[in-house]
């Protein structure tokens, strides 16, 4: 579900282990010789053709971490410390061996200087002889008071210094799911605004989305066991249009999770990468990240928990391309780059958590896009925040975020292709009918209308067909209202009824009902059966349940179709019939739940353009949830139907009760993200409260209630960390063992090992896994100093004989892990610490170069849930290599004498 099989995997049962004037037109120039042994440089991969410079280090400069950025009309960089201040860039030529030249920004003149200045901005934009900053603040920030919000300066002596703010539009979200970017519209006459789904919607002037949205799915809700997001509810994140004044302000996109930035195309169609959440790896309702085509009025289905929207659902729209797993930060568009052809449809989205830039390049289709996924450029570790192409069209990116180390470069063609601007290719005649019908989003209603969209609401295009529906709901109810409930063709009926359950009133759901029992569901595909599906399914939500007189029509209608023949449809029809409690369904869902790989699972639009396991070595903080899922994958299907017999309460055999609950004890057998564990037993709960009170106590203990913690969030293992955890580093740690570890508990300190995985990875005495080096003698070869800095910091030194291998590839992509073998033809590579005995066979014609990763095959963080006294036992667990004779225990064992 959650990757893509990219090369042959093979099970082996043995691992063989500026100023103005800077900015001048490119040269095929190479960069300054002193570039050449940068490690910031030779960490990088880059596409063919292609050179890298760094230019600044702002942590070297006590300027914090960097994240956002803009160029002025000088052909200055702007730049915002994430927690801090604003800084302005002197940048110079890709010739020139002159370093860059930085100023913190001031806003004012002494002594009329404003002492709390300008800074925490996700988003810069220099435009209309201004600088729009989107600020992204605490509210609890004494050192920086200012609110969240867009804000405008501007220089109203021309005396190159900004002495005006002003407060555009107050927004209510802080954090790193708070307010984020503002970019130009496409005829630079606008803005564009975008914030994450912890910024509530401000109240705007006008709204192309309907602003009577609602959560809207009948899968029974879990919110995140964690507590993540549990008080955010629809629209979730958001796409406002604004003038340059911030008067009118109007509702454009909404339905993400957390996309940080937007970039419109040559001509004008806007593009978003959404965020995942990754605490729902291997669950039902994962999304993974994604680009988006943000047409008008459009929702992508964000909510919490577990009730996010199946791309599928006819009331919003599937993604252009989903990468995978990461965390978005920038998205820009090639257009304005000094770079060949073929990138000039191109889009570069940003991951954080893996170093990688994804080149999304587009293909027209239809009213919409398609998109194909390659890697432009990597970096191990490289957490990039933003990019922009400069007024010398090289792409100039930041690196850092989150008070990490932090770095500007700058990448430029120096191939041999031709960089000349190439003129646009015109939209096709679908993509202007939509934009025609988007027309009828703003300005109020159109007598027009109707009579324009109603025939496109069977266009077989769903972008056409999403923006002929919103058309009509613009349009009062009264006006078309007995077309929908009339209309005879099954696609146009589907459709128009979505649009009056969603904007008419409850007194029209027995109509609505039977027109939909009306149509002929088995001559429809299964794109438009599913449609038919969601039409009953929001009349069930928005309206109410069906009365005693059409409720057994509607199971007669949907329970011979169940089950059908894909996974999709099943997940829709067992959703509408036990909603309707139909006793008979549970037989067939409980049987649904024994086939491995139900036909048409991989049509759930989950595909992703990368590999998970590619992900695990790029990042030491993020590859080992995702190491420790592929290594047990969950059946996520199953885990749908599990949650969706939740809702039946009655039919029930005792041996169908019997089947179900063992499933749930089954499923905590498996791995997935932060949540899953939660998310499981939640669900688990909500089927209890089916069962007589005189079963609760059996099926409680069947269902696996023994191996649960108290909060139900993980299992009980005989070495589960007490806690609370902390952030161990050498500063908070190394005292402690320098002090002495007397009277230690060795069974604790043995048990710690394997709770922090160590074990999965090292051998101590003979017992555990064999990615990593044999520990036992480990505390003859190193100091304690040595032994916690390998820990709390795998990065600083990593060992030839376990350094994992990054191979570029002729495709422009890259495979990062560990080469435990090759032959003639290929390499085997090992990139799952927690399976090794998988490898991937990359062969050799594939590869065009290796070199030695940066990142280590062990991760971050593997000991911040000890608490100090279970820290202290596994210190003293490993410095002892695993003897319990000595003195660090013994003199505790003496002392229980």
């Amino acid at each position: 579900m959650l990757s893509n099989q990219r090369t042959l995997q093979l099970s082996v049962g043995l691992l063989a282990l500026v100023s103005a004037a800077s900015f001048t037109m490119l040269r095929n120039t190479p960069p300054p010789a002193s570039n050449n042994d940068d490690p910031k440089i030779k960490k990088l991969k880059l596409s063919e053709g292609f050179s890298a410079q760094h230019l600044y280090s702002p942590s070297e400069n006590n300027q914090g971490s960097w994240v956002s950025m803009t160029f002025d009309d000088k052909g200055r960089m702007i730049a915002s410390d994430q927690y801090g201040k604003l800084y302005r860039l002197k940048i110079p030529a890709i010739s020139s061996a002159n370093k860059v030249e930085v100023e913190k920004l001031q806003i004012g003149i002494s002594p009329n200087i404003d002492t709390t200045g300008m800074g925490y901005a996700h988003g810069l934009l220099y435009a209309f002889n201004s600088l729009y900053v989107m600020i992204n603040n605490s509210k609890n920030n004494r050192i920086f008071p200012r609110k969240s919000g867009l804000y405008r300066l501007q220089d109203t002596n021309n005396d190159d210094q900004f002495d005006k703010i002003t407060l555009l539009k107050e927004m209510n979200g802080d954090g790193e799911h708070g307010p984020h970017s503002v970019i130009y519209s496409p005829d630079k006459q606008s803005l564009y605004v975008i914030s994450g789904n912890h910024t509530d919607v401000p109240p705007m002037d006008s709204y192309r989305l309907p602003s009577n949205w609602k959560e809207d799915n009948l899968f029974p809700l879990i919110k995140d066991p964690r507590g993540h997001a549990n008080d955010r509810m629809a629209p979730g994140g958001w796409i406002a249009h604004t003038d340059p004044e911030g008067k009118n302000w109007e509702l454009v996109s909404a339905g993400y999770r957390n996309a940080f930035d937007m970039a419109f195309d040559a001509n004008g169609d806007l593009f978003v990468y959404d965020a995942d959440m990754e605490w729902d790896f291997g669950l039902p309702w994962y999304r993974p990240t994604r680009i988006c085509h943000a047409t008008s009025a459009s929702e992508f289905g964000w909510r919490t928990g577990n009730s996010k929207w199946s791309p599928t659902f006819a009331d919003n729209l599937p993604p252009v391309v989903n990468i995978g797993q990461g965390s978005p930060t920038n998205l820009l568009h090639l257009k304005d780059a000094k770079f060949p052809a073929r990138y000039k449809n191109t889009l570069l989205a940003f991951d954080w958590s893996f170093g990688i830039m994804h080149a999304i390049n587009l293909k027209p289709s239809g009213s919409s896009f398609t998109g194909t996924r390659e890697e432009f450029l990597s970096g191990l570790p490289l957490p990039l925040t933003d990019g922009a192409i400069g007024p010398d069209g090289a792409l100039y990116f930041l690196a850092g975020g989150r008070r990490l180390e932090s770095d500007l470069y700058r990448v430029y063609y120096t191939g041999t292709e031709s960089t000349a601007p190439v003129a646009a290719a015109p939209i096709n005649a679908a993509n202007s009918l939509r934009r025609n019908l988007e027309k009828f989003h703003v300005g109020g209603p159109n007598k027009d209308a109707v009579a324009t969209a109603w025939p496109q609401l069977k266009n077989p295009d769903r972008f056409i067909r999403y923006a002929a529906r919103l058309a009509i709901e613009h349009q009062p109810v009264g006006e078309w209202q007995e077309l929908a409930l009339k209309e005879k063709d099954p696609v146009a009926s589907t459709q128009a009824l979505i649009s009056l359950i969603r904007m008419g009133k409850n007194d029209k759901q027995s109509e609505i009902l039977n027109a939909l029992l009306g149509i002929n569901i088995k001559a429809l595909n299964e794109a438009q059966q599913l449609d038919v599906y969601r039409a009953f399914e929001l009349a069930f939500l928005r309206m109410g349940q069906p009365d005693a007189t059409i409720k057994p029509k509607i199971v007669a209608y949907l329970s011979p179709l169940y089950p059908a023949n894909s996974a999709q449809l099943n997940r829709s029809l067992s959703k509408l019939l036990h909603y309707l409690d139909e006793p008979s369904a549970i037989k067939k869902t409980l049987a649904l739940m024994t086939i491995k790989d139900e036909p048409g699972t991989n049509a759930l639009m989950q595909e992703t353009a990368t590999a998970s396991s590619d992900l695990i070595l790029r990042s030491s903080q993020y590859g080992g949830d995702i190491a420790a899922m592929l290594a047990k994958v969950p059946p996520a299907q199953h885990t749908y139907y599990a949650n969706v017999l939740t809702m039946a309460k009655t039919g029930w055999t005792p041996e169908e009760q019997e089947t179900y609950f063992k499933w749930f004890s089954d499923a905590f057998n498996y791995k997935g993200g932060r949540s899953y564990v939660g998310f499981i037993d939640r669900s688990r709960k909500l089927a209890l409260k089916n069962v007589p009170d005189t079963k609760k106590d059996y099926f409680d203990k069947l269902s696996g209630a023994e191996m649960l913690s108290k909060s139900g969030n993980d299992l009980i293992t005989a070495a589960t960390p007490k806690g609370p955890g902390r952030f161990w580093n050498l500063r908070t740690g190394l005292p402690l063992i320098e002090n002495g570890l007397t009277g230690r508990n060795f069974e604790q300190g043995k048990a710690m090992f394997a709770a922090t995985t160590c074990k999965a990875c090292h051998t101590m005495k003979g017992e555990g896994g064999a990615t990593g080096p044999d520990l036992t003698q480990l505390g003859t070869r190193f100091s304690a100093k040595d032994m916690l800095e390998a820990i709390v910091d795998p990065n600083k030194a990593v060992s030839d004989q376990y350094a994992a291998t990054q191979f570029s590839l002729k495709n422009g992509g890259s495979i990062v892990g560990r080469l435990v073998n090759e032959d003639k033809t290929a390499y085997y590579v090992s990139q799952n610490p927690y399976s090794p005995e998988t490898l991937e066979k990359v062969l050799k014609k594939n590869v065009t170069s290796k070199k030695p990763s940066n990142v280590s095959i062990m991760f971050q963080g593997l000991i911040n849930s000890l608490n100090e006294e279970e820290f202290k036992d596994l210190m003293a667990y490993l410095m002892s290599g695993g003897n319990a004779n000595n003195p660090m225990f013994t003199a505790k064992a003496e002392s229980q004498k």
